[in-house]
């Protein structure tokens, strides 16, 4: 199990060997990368600023990946969230979730991603192609995803 909280970019293809390696008893990887979009309609960014509390964060990491290892059968799994000020089209999320079956694997990669969004304490603050910059609130749709856990 591995969690970071970083501002340098990753690389999926690199994290993904690091955390497989030769292992054999891996028979399913899935990934999923988050990138900082350019905005919706109207409403352009030109960055986004995250902020965090690293000790809290970090620890509330764990808890979501330990959960996940609780809930199905895990061989591995990688969390990495940048934080500091994002352009659109960086990469800001990576999942890693390793497991000797597919199911458990992409169902682990999409608990672990609602939960790094809805538990997980940043903090995002956008700035506006007009100058604006506006702090990015919790997402109903965000928490929905999450509640299908139980």
């Amino acid at each position: 199990m591995a969690v970071c909280v970083q501002t340098d970019d990753f690389d999926v293809a690199a994290e993904t060997e690091k955390l497989i390696g030769a292992r054999t008893d891996i028979g399913a990887v899935v990934t999923f990368t988050g990138r900082v979009r350019e905005g919706e309609g109207d409403k352009r960014i030109t960055s986004m600023t995250l902020e965090h509390y690293p000790d809290m964060t970090e620890a509330e990491m764990s808890r979501i990946e330990a959960e996940a290892h609780a809930r199905w059968p895990l061989q591995a799994t990688t969390l990495i969230h940048r934080v500091g000020e994002l352009r659109p089209g960086e990469q800001i999320v990576l999942v890693i979730a390793a497991s000797a079956h597919r199911q458990a694997a992409f169902e682990a990669a999409a608990f672990l991603m609602d939960f790094l969004k809805t538990r997980a304490p940043f903090w995002k603050k956008e700035m506006l192609l007009n100058g604006d910059s506006a702090w990015v609130d919790a997402r109903e749709t965000d928490d929905n995803a999450a509640g299908r856990w139980g």
